[in-house]
């Protein structure tokens, strides 16, 4: 694990460099999705093999979380945030598993959008916070939650995003500094602009900069704005259909883009000005995973309808850059695959080597800077999986809809370390901090660890 060390060594200094905290605070952090700078790893943290959460073995604490709600833990020192919509009418339904209906959950009653703030050591409720209180804006898919966006904090402020139903930022005592709304953004099927699915895109937060990307079946856009005040900086349209993912910010140097997913137009934006520098075309027609940096690339994929690929492009990409229809590479596009993209979990790349999880569980390994395939392996009895992978010391966390986490020895050769179950529906995003893992089910928060 040289080169990743030597990678998340880089990232860290820089962003000490544009945050002022120390190496040894930030390695502690699980800021936004997917972790520090999305990558989905944290290594030396010494987790668990097993856990019951029958017995109680390995479980540290186990707390009720009311609503419903599929964002993912965020922590910040001891302090570990997360959202919830809480129906009035309870009825809402959760229909997990691999199926192809794209019907609307049909709970229109009023719900109360919250963000709560848990000691991490501890699970106490520190504070919680109504931001919202109404009908939401738009339905939701059957799968889905009124609460899908992950917060973001830079530990000074956190970030909670509601799609429709508002944008909130507090500081870390709870007190909101300011709130914004955008208007009703249905996220749903390009081809069935009635449907209604929910919104997903998390917020990002970066040199004091809130970062949204709202792709949805009107006027999409992209903006930034000051932390402190909530004042756009700029905002940039966009000719894209409903996308899912949550963008992802690349620095080196000169070069500061933020990276986002589509079907119509993924691509860079300038991260001071919203100026497009790249854009590209071909892919799945409901981008949902996140663009993933390492090895100086940028890996997008997504799938649904036609196609299913994996890109790993150059961050010096100018213009547009789209793949011929018999190409796998160009000068900006290193390398790339046509079909077998993951549609829901976002690619882990851990090491040399790129994980692709599809939601069947089957499993390719690839090598991360050529992209040739090293196995393909199927996790025994996935039936569905949403939630993206995670990593520490060699070992890939991969967590079912059934409520199963899979450990996968990391490596080129498939390995099944370990199935360990908590009992209650997963579809969140796993988070890691010090020497503990967490997790959101259905209907609770639980810390893993020795």
């Amino acid at each position: 694990m040289n080169f990743l060390k030597k990678q998340l060594f880089f990232w860290t200094l820089l962003f000490i460099a544009t945050n002022s905290i120390s190496q040894n605070d930030y390695m502690k952090q699980w800021p936004q999705f997917r972790g520090p700078f999305a990558t989905g790893i944290i290594d030396s943290t010494d987790l668990p093999d097993s856990w019951n959460a029958e017995t109680g073995d390995n479980i540290k604490w186990k707390i009720d979380i009311p609503g419903l709600g599929h964002s993912c833990p965020v922590i910040w020192n001891d302090k570990l945030f997360i959202t919830t919509a809480i129906s009035s009418s309870g009825t809402g339904a959760l229909k997990v598993g691999l199926y192809g209906q794209i019907d609307s959950d049909n709970d229109t009653s009023v719900h109360e959008f919250k963000l709560y703030c848990i000691n991490k050591n501890t699970g106490d409720i520190l504070w919680e916070k109504l931001s919202h209180k109404g009908v939401p804006g738009t339905k939701r898919h059957t799968k889905a939650s009124h609460a899908s966006c992950t917060p973001a904090t830079n530990g000074k402020y956190v970030i909670a995003f509601f799609g429709s139903d508002g944008l909130f930022c507090y500081d870390m005592n709870g007190e909101l500094i300011w709130e914004k709304n955008f208007g009703r953004m249905n996220a749903g099927p390009y081809d069935s602009p009635t449907t209604q699915w929910g919104f997903a895109s998390s917020p990002i937060v970066h040199e004091n900069k809130v970062i949204v990307q709202c792709d949805f079946i009107g006027e999409s856009f992209i903006a930034s704005f000051d932390i402190e005040t909530g004042n756009e900086i700029w905002r940039t349209s966009r000719d894209e259909i409903s996308t899912w993912s949550t963008p992802n910010f690349y620095n080196k140097g000169d070069n500061k883009q933020i990276v986002v997913n589509g079907w119509k137009h993924m691509g860079g934006y300038d991260f001071e000005t919203g100026k497009e520098i790249w854009k590209m075309s071909g892919g799945g027609d409901a981008p949902v995973p996140v663009p993933i940096i390492a090895n100086d690339l940028i890996y997008i994929h997504n799938a649904h309808g036609k196609y299913s690929p994996i890109y790993a492009v150059s961050p010096n990409a100018k213009g547009d850059i789209t793949l011929g229809k018999e190409e796998a590479s160009n000068e900006y596009i290193k390398w790339s695959i046509k079909r077998g993209a993951a549609y829901m979990p976002t690619v882990l790349v851990y090491g040399d080597n790129l994980y692709n999880l599809r939601m069947n569980g089957i499993l390719t390994c690839f090598d991360a800077k050529t992209g040739e395939k090293i196995y393909t392996e199927r996790i025994p009895e996935a039936r569905g999986i949403t939630a993206s992978g995670i990593a520490s010391d060699g070992k890939i966390y991969y967590s079912t809809e059934q409520g199963n986490v899979f450990i996968i020895k990391a490596g080129t050769q498939f390995e099944v370390l370990a199935k360990n179950s908590l009992n209650d529906i997963i579809m969140a995003t796993p988070a890691i901090s010090e020497n503990n893992i967490f997790f959101r089910t259905q209907h609770y928060l639980i810390a893993v660890g020795e």
